[in-house]
């Protein structure tokens, strides 16, 4: 039996269905059944509950081959890093009572700094619970950028005639489609053969700039020369909290930014074919972006 956190999200649901189309047995993890609803139909038993309780954890992953672990975005915690410790400390007692012997973490890109990356510092400490928890084998999978969070820049480009982010339209980074990321967790779940705390990092298919990211868009919307703008700081803080992010989650973001701008978040990765997955941009947005 697996456990997969997060069961209603693009990564969880994914790991979730890919599981069942095996033949496993899963358990869905969720706060809200009907939102459950189609991976129940499919086969998994959904446990509805919220990951600051602890005791409700335990009972889900007890007797579980391995367990997806991850710390969902609240965007409207008043103190973000507060609440990424406190679902932390409540997945790792959890983790401790059910006796759970191997863990797939998601955390990302950045988690080797401690600070100085936005909210990613929440991940580097949660891998550092994880590594210390005695008996415990786990992977921490280390994404990069989700091509997802592109989407609702869809929206921007058909209501205000360009694109745009706080990035600089030069830098290079790598992105990801969360289908791959949901694969390759899959693959980890199934093959529990790694001890103690490793590392995955996954750089999904090649690295683009927004400005190569805005002309594959512009392209594919039929907007041909669409043009990219990067906002200062200061606007895109604004537009965060008029949208109803907490200050305290825009204020990491914008610090997240700034490190990928002054590119410190990367560190001298090397692109293999252990951490490259198959997804391209161009797909990506002719397939999910604009799909229907």
């Amino acid at each position: 039996m697996y456990a997969v956190t997060g069961a209603t999200g693009h990564i969880g649901s994914r790991i979730c269905s890919l599981l069942l189309e095996k033949g496993m047995e899963v358990k869905a993890v969720g706060r809200n059944l009907e939102r459950l609803r189609g991976l129940i139909n499919k086969g998994a038993e959904a446990c509805v509950g919220t990951l600051e309780d602890a005791e409700f954890l335990e009972k889900t992953f007890a007797g579980a081959e391995a367990v997806f672990t991850m710390i969902p975005p609240d965007v409207k915690a008043e103190d973000f890093r507060a609440f990424q410790k406190h679902i932390s400390e409540s997945i790792i007692e959890a983790l401790k009572s059910a006796h759970v012997k191997y863990v797939v973490n998601l955390s990302s890109l950045g988690a080797h700094l401690a600070r100085g990356n936005g909210p990613i510092a929440g991940l580097h400490d949660h891998e550092e619970r994880l590594a210390a928890i005695k008996g415990l084998n786990v992977v921490n999978m280390r994404p990069a950028f989700f091509m997802e969070n592109l989407l609702p820049n869809i929206a921007m480009i058909k209501a205000q005639g360009f694109n745009g982010t706080p990035l600089r339209p030069d830098v290079r980074l790598p992105m990801i489609a969360t289908r791959d990321i949901a694969a390759v967790a899959v693959e980890h779940l199934r093959a529990p053969g790694r001890e103690g705390a490793t590392v995955h990092e996954l750089l999904g298919q090649r690295d683009l700039s927004m400005t190569e990211i805005t002309g594959i868009l512009g392209k594919a919307m039929g907007k041909p020369g669409l043009k990219y703008v990067q906002f200062p700081y200061s606007s895109a803080r604004d537009a965060m909290i008029q949208m109803g992010l907490s200050a305290s989650i825009v204020d990491l973001f914008i610090e997240m930014y700034k490190a990928i701008n002054e590119e410190k978040l990367m560190h001298n990765l090397i692109r293999t074919d252990s951490n490259t997955t198959p997804t391209s941009f161009e797909t990506f947005v002719k397939e999910v972006a604009l799909a229907g």
